[in-house]
């Protein structure tokens, strides 16, 4: 029998709560235990950095295969699959005796995580079939953003008075017995309401016209070079702020960052619904990089690396939203989902070797030089969407997406 039909407010509900889980335990958690995994198995904390790395690409090369079958077999059937491969990998990892199998069971856990991330979760809005997935997707990452502020702190704490095998436990627990359940829910609730299938021949990327696939490369590019700068300084937050001399402030000021990343998504909520997206990406791709730039000009002073937390922030919580906005207002919803899974794919390998690269430069040419390097890097993401904003030149700031069903 058919799940009972949920109303669009439970629904984004429910998927920002499993956000909030999808991000904290299988991201915003690995800063925190990897200096512990790392005595355990005698390993240096930048080698499992780089593992951390490496095992991205493996989800950055997943992405597309699984855009593609969310646009086949519905969004909440692949994030159930991926929370039951995240509860798994999970469990594999504290259980794991040595680094190899650690190191296996992080793979499978990268590999799953496109299936319950915000690339799954839009397109899950997307296919509801309604034209109010850009409020949706808002309001999505308006819960969304809280996983940083509850999963630092929290992991720090429980890493404080419990092996960090059993706090990976835990998270696997979480996975398993309140994530799953809820996008088996979902995808019940799709399954009585599927929209029309899109067969692979009309994805809109396959038939691109020039002006078009040069929109689409100029996007993805943007959004890769945003995220290999956010994604440098998430995955090494509060080591990164101790070792620019803040000490124990670093873990107080980089809890700033999830508010100001709910604040912005609120204040964007309430003044920029008439706002074309882009206009909030050129917004969002500006603050990365003056982000960083305050750092590296007021470092170890704690005001300054509180308006770099804020600033941070800020970008983060705007390109959260306008990375699944600005598609779907350029390229249209048929075929969201693989389109999705592209873009993913090219940010995901730039946030993979973010983490890595940053160290290697902080070794090689000290954390000053290294935050110039990411503030040249976030420049050129901003050159980008300033050459989309160039080809639309005279379309309103204001103006709805006629291309697409669901383009508003």
């Amino acid at each position: 029998m058919p799940a009972p039909r949920l109303s669009p407010a439970v629904v984004v509900g429910l998927l920002g709560l499993t956000q909030i889980i999808g991000y904290g335990t299988t991201y915003y958690s690995f800063a925190i235990v990897a200096d512990r995994v790392g005595a355990t198995f005698g390993l240096p904390t930048s080698w499992l950095f780089g593992l951390f790395s490496g095992t991205l690409l493996i989800g950055g090369a997943v992405a597309p295969w699984s855009g593609r079958q969310m646009d086949r077999r519905g969004a909440g059937r692949l994030m159930a699959a991926g929370s039951a491969i995240a509860a798994v990998a999970l469990a594999g990892m504290a259980l794991a005796p040595g680094p190899i199998t650690f190191a296996a069971a992080l793979l499978v856990l990268q590999a799953g995580a496109p299936l319950i991330l915000y690339e799954a979760a839009f397109t899950a809005l997307v296919q509801a079939g309604d034209r109010a997935a850009r409020t949706h997707i808002t309001y999505l990452t308006l819960i969304a953003g809280f996983a940083s502020t509850i999963f630092w702190p929290l992991t720090s704490e429980l890493v404080a008075v419990l092996d960090w095998r059993l706090v990976l436990g835990l998270y696997a627990g979480l996975n398993l017995f309140l994530a799953l359940p809820i996008h088996v829910l979902l995808s019940r609730q799709r399954a009585a309401h599927d929209p029309a299938p899109v067969s692979p021949g009309e994805h809109a990327g396959g038939q691109l016209q020039a002006t078009t696939a040069r929109l689409f490369l100029l996007a993805t590019c943007g959004f890769a070079l945003s995220n290999l700068v956010l994604s440098a300084l998430l995955a090494q937050m509060v080591p990164m702020l101790q070792g620019l001399g803040l000490g124990a402030a670093a873990l107080l000021v980089s809890t700033l960052f999830g508010p100001a990343q709910v604040g912005v998504r609120f204040v964007n909520m309430v003044f920029g619904a008439g706002r074309h997206p882009l206009f909030v990406t050129l917004i969002a791709a500006v603050a990365t990089p003056l982000a960083v730039l305050v750092l590296a000009l007021t470092a170890p002073a704690v005001a300054g690396a509180a308006v770099f937390a804020m600033l941070l922030g800020f970008g983060s919580g705007l390109k959260s939203i306008v990375q699944g906005t600005l598609p779907l207002a350029l390229f249209g919803s048929e075929g969201y989902g693989a389109l999705m899974g592209r873009m993913a794919q090219a940010r995901q390998f730039a946030g993979a070797i973010a983490p890595f690269l940053f160290a290697f430069m902080v070794d090689h040419i000290g954390a000053e030089g290294a935050l110039a390097v990411l503030v040249g890097i976030g420049c050129l993401g901003v050159a980008a969407f300033l050459e989309i904003a160039r080809m639309r030149r005279g379309v309103p700031w204001d103006a709805r997406v006629s291309r697409g069903k669901s383009a508003a």
